[in-house]
């Protein structure tokens, strides 16, 4: 029986937008807030990934793409399982890298290209339940028509969307987010089949393509163990930034580790920190965001 592999996941998603330009292309065109078809991108080559600095505990959940077009623009698509304050900045700092390291010692700033970051969130973090899509600008706040290029952020919250009849102009992103939102369900009970799922989002070659490609049977059983290793990560992550964890790491930093294991708390302490210990996270930073000794993080 045929079963689609979550493109959410790095495996999935890097073979799919990080193997086959064509599908970026289309992807990007369908995801980004261009004026007209005139901005639309009409070839795309790959560049290399950058090492930008981790955010502690969720850096196992990040998956990035990059490109640029015929005209320069460069293009950073990331996927990330869940928010926390400091991606954002990361995200601006890796904006703004890319558009810094655009230019050689001597060279004319009239040579920069704008740079569009693109993060896709399998996470919310604006109160307002009904804005999914956010487009940041450097504006004039007098006059918020007047735009400085070079950097544009956008971000998109995938569990806020709920479109289920687009107009055409949106129908492109309906389909590529619903694929992404969706397909790890198709043939689930309550969701559509695969082959009902293939019809509806399958609307143009690109994501006949795409939804070729996340079908389980053209990975291998060592491909297949990664694919689970990836979510077993994201869950140990989803773990720690749990309600349960800043109760127990507030509760153990205010009141001591004593009345925390009065309290119950420790052992919440103890399983975060074993958690981070098999996400592969350094002990020194175990201790640092738990509060545990090292002693007890090498116990």
């Amino acid at each position: 029986m045929v079963h689609f592999l979550d493109p959410r996941s790095d495996l999935v998603f890097k073979r799919i937008f990080g193997e086959h330009p064509e599908i970026l292309r289309n992807f990007l065109n369908g995801m980004l807030p261009f004026a007209d078809e005139s901005q639309f991108i009409t070839s795309l080559e790959y560049l290399p990934s950058e090492q930008v600095p981790d955010i502690p505990v969720i850096k196992n959940s990040i998956v990035d793409v990059r490109c640029k077009d015929a005209s320069g623009r460069q293009f950073i698509v990331e996927m990330q399982m869940q928010w926390t304050g400091s991606f954002l900045q990361r995200v601006l700092f890796n904006a703004s890298k890319a558009y810094v390291r655009q230019l050689e010692k001597s060279e004319s700033y009239d040579l920069l290209c704008p740079v569009w970051g693109l993060s896709l969130l399998d996470a919310t973090y604006d109160p307002d339940p009904d804005s999914y899509y956010h487009d940041y600008q450097i504006v004039e706040t007098g006059d918020p028509q007047r735009v400085l290029d070079g950097l544009r952020l956008i971000f998109v919250e995938l569990p806020k969307y709920r479109e289920t009849n687009p107009q055409e102009a949106r129908k492109l992103r309906w389909a590529w987010l619903k694929f992404l939102r969706e397909a790890g369900d198709a043939g689930s009970q309550g969701h559509l089949s695969v082959e009902e799922f293939r019809v509806q989002v399958g609307i143009n070659e690109p994501l006949r393509q795409a939804l070729g490609i996340a079908e389980e049977c053209g990975f291998t059983r060592e491909q297949l163990a990664l694919y689970d290793g990836f979510w077993d990560a994201v869950r140990i992550e989803r773990s720690l930034l749990s309600g349960k964890f800043a109760e127990g790491k507030a509760e153990g930093k205010a009141e001591g580790l004593a009345e925390g294991e009065a309290k119950g708390k420790a052992e919440a302490l103890l399983e975060t920190a074993a958690g981070m210990k098999a996400a592969g996270i350094a002990a020194e930073t175990i201790a640092r965001i738990t509060g545990l000794p090292m002693e007890r993080i090498a116990e």
